[in-house]
């Protein structure tokens, strides 16, 4: 069993935002999502928020996790923050403290920290230029025996490279005797966390420390130029890890991933592409240059053409997709299927070997296999009230700057004569016209613009 605390009251001046810092999106979510779902990764039983500025803001931005929400007001220090939490810790077990404004922690790193069930363990960096940072101070031995912020150190203190990262872990009885022994009696009038150390030195509770395996994941952000430089270092970790697994990268530098992608093998992609929620790109999957892949998954051999657009999508095997195609929610595309430029597809399934290849919608819509969709042709499937689906059968065609006004049945095999607003059934394999007679309304003015 595991506390755990994250402390996210901060108000981020530097931020200049009225959003809460922790909830400003790195990766595309809130800092403070990353610290959850780390955290969740730990086993843990039992979540606590500290937060602050931003009212409600937080709570109601992570409503989807079981956690103990805690305000902290006025905001006297991380001793005092964490002080807001004790109530809440479960007594017989470990409790560790993290930050929502360090969001690139990782699990790896954690369980190391949580190894020494007994101890007073710390989280510490080596820095070549610790400026900032409260010093670890250590005896003759090595041994731990406090923490120095540097607004208090010495000059000696301060030439220690050795920096708290904040985040550390303790049994959970020792954890809450320390916090209610902190005394506020330093330059700045606030709860230090960190005494905490001396009191367990005092003690003889063993203070052990661990490192990450990565200096950037106890990278805090403080302001959106700190938020950008973590986002490229993330987005850089990223891009090498799918490199590593043989995806082959036009450029490492651009290329942004917002939730998980898994790729098969030989899959390339291009710069300026954004993945976004769950991807799957199958085997030998092509995506050109700025696109957009959102929560979908691409089959085997499956080509995606720059500037083209997929949600929450299912595209199957060897399609040729783009460029500047969109695929929105629900739509479900079997094997073979070309969608081109300026084609919208939304809500609809197209069978096996099925084209629509330039200026078509098509919407809350079943296409059979082998069907042709010519250029300007729609499917009206909203009579502004409700949504009506439209069917069309297998190798049917359909002529360009055609509507087709659902609800509808196109027959198997059918011919839509371009320029048809097709209102009722067409049979199988008729060629059906429905185009009105020229009128011309002599005497007629166009409209003049009046004016105020």
């Amino acid at each position: 069993m595991l506390n755990v605390i994250i402390l996210a009251a901060g108000k981020g001046t530097r931020m200049h935002s009225d959003i809460p810092k922790v909830l400003h999106a790195l990766a595309g979510k809130p800092m403070l999502q990353h610290v959850m779902d780390t955290a969740l990764q730990l086993d843990a039983s039992n979540f606590c928020v500290v937060y602050g500025h931003g009212g409600e803001a937080v709570p109601q931005a992570m409503g989807q996790y079981q956690a103990n929400f805690v305000l902290q007001e006025p905001q006297l220090g991380t001793g005092h923050a964490v002080q807001q939490a004790a109530p809440k810790l479960q007594d017989g077990t470990m409790s560790l403290v993290l930050y929502g404004d360090v969001p690139l922690i990782q699990p790896a790193t954690l369980k190391k920290l949580l190894q020494h069930r007994d101890h007073l363990n710390l989280l510490t960096l080596h820095m070549d230029n610790p400026t900032g940072y409260g010093r670890i101070i250590r005896d003759a031995q090595q041994n731990v025996t406090s923490i120095v912020e540097e607004k208090d150190a010495s000059a000696e203190q301060k030439s220690v490279r050795e920096v708290n990262t904040g985040i550390l872990s303790a049994p959970t009885h020792l954890l809450k005797k320390w916090l209610a022994n902190l005394k506020n009696n330093n330059a700045q009038g606030e709860y230090y966390l960190t005494d905490i150390v001396a009191m367990a030195v005092s003690e003889g509770i063993k203070v052990s420390t661990s490192q990450p395996d990565h200096g950037w994941e106890v990278m805090g952000v403080n302001s959106k130029v700190q938020l950008a430089e973590l986002e490229r270092i993330w987005q850089g970790e990223q891009a090498l890890r799918i490199m590593q697994q043989g995806v082959t990268l036009a450029d490492p530098a651009r290329i942004d991933i917002r939730g998980k992608l898994v790729c098969g093998r030989d899959v390339e992609i291009d710069v300026g592409c954004i993945f976004d929620g769950e991807v799957h790109l199958g085997n030998r999957v092509k995506v050109g240059a700025y696109s957009v892949i959102k929560s979908s998954k691409i089959e085997a051999g499956t080509h995606i053409a720059p500037f083209s657009h997929i949600e929450s999508s299912e595209v199957g095997s060897d399609n040729r997709i783009g460029p500047f195609s969109r695929l929105r929610p629900g739509a479900k595309l079997h094997a073979e299927v070309h969608i081109g430029n300026f084609v919208e597809v939304k809500n609809s399934e197209i069978a096996a070997g099925s084209k629509a290849n330039h200026l078509s919608y098509v919407g809350d819509s079943s296409v059979g296999s082998k069907v042709n969709i010519g250029a300007g042709t729609i499917t009206a499937n909203y009579d502004g009230v409700n949504k009506h689906r439209t069917e069309i059968g297998d190798g049917a065609s359909i002529g360009s700057n055609c509507v087709l006004v659902a609800p509808v049945t196109i027959g198997k095999e059918a011919t839509i004569g371009a320029g048809s607003v097709i209102t009722v059934q067409a049979p199988a394999g008729e060629l059906t016209v429905a185009r009105n007679k020229p009128v011309t309304i002599p005497g007629w003015k166009r409209p003049v613009k009046q004016h105020k």
